[in-house]
């Protein structure tokens, strides 16, 4: 197994789009057991995106497990939200950006459709912090990460901070 190196804001990497998964092979099977270990040995990780990890050209896959024991994992690969519905706004942090929490605008409710890892289509319903979970992850594989959807001021606010912390 091997385990991924999650990349860092402001690496231009994580604007890549990952790309969509035309068969899942050996290969699509290997890079999802090596994202799961990742995220497993990365500590109050709940999910990861293919495009937050060191690999080229990653897929449009992402990896959720945020149980307790960390034994109910979710693969989607080539998720999209097919319907959405209410509004929450509240913290939201990213093993991509470390130690900033900052409150976004999500829907409460989305609905999903994404292929499993034996290439069966799901789809499902999710509410809460597993809707916010997946729009966030969703976001990764379209190059977009949280803190794009802050205003220009705390966008600001939040470059400073993280510049302060490298230096």
């Amino acid at each position: 197994m091997t385990v991924f190196k999650i990349l860092q804001y402001p690496d231009p990497r994580l604007q890549r789009k990952g790309r969509h998964v035309i068969e899942i092979d050996d290969r699509i099977r290997e890079i999802i057991k090596n994202m799961f270990e990742t995220h497993y040995s990365s500590e109050n990780c709940a999910a990861l995106a293919a495009t937050q990890l060191d690999m080229p050209d990653p897929p449009y896959i992402t990896v959720i497990d945020f149980s307790d024991k960390k034994n109910e994992p979710i693969c989607l690969i080539n998720g999209e939200i097919t319907d959405h519905s209410g509004e929450m706004y509240e913290d939201e942090g990213c093993m991509s950006v470390r130690g900033i929490y900052e409150k976004v605008k999500r829907f409460s409710t989305v609905s999903v459709r994404a292929l499993d890892e034996s290439g069966k289509t799901i789809t499902f319903t999710a509410t809460g912090f597993m809707a916010k979970c997946i729009q966030h992850e969703l976001d990764h594989l379209n190059g977009r990460i949280f803190i794009d959807k802050l205003s220009a001021f705390k966008r600001l606010r939040v470059d400073r901070k993280i510049q302060k912390t490298r230096a």
